[in-house]
């Protein structure tokens, strides 16, 4: 019973994988390697976001004179025939 005791204090003090050597530099770096797809994700909604708000928020122009010589009721006719 002694041993048995003995062995599992001389394992349980052998850290498990690489719990106890992690360095607090590599932590942070982590992160932005975890979370680099989502972030840059969002970046682009964010931007495309804005464009389409500001495109469709925008004035239509007014139309300018036609061109000389331009007929609207001979266009629409020779269309409908």
């Amino acid at each position: 019973m002694a041993k048995k005791n003995k062995t599992t204090q001389t394992k349980s003090n052998y850290p498990i994988g690489k719990q106890a050597v992690k360095p607090e530099s590599k932590q942070e770096a982590d992160f932005y390697a975890k979370h680099k797809s989502t972030i840059w994700t969002i970046i682009v909604l964010v931007i495309l976001t804005i464009f389409f708000i500001i495109n469709n928020t925008r004035e239509i122009p007014d139309e300018g004179p036609y061109p000389p010589n331009y007929h609207k009721d001979k266009i629409q006719n020779e269309a409908m025939q």
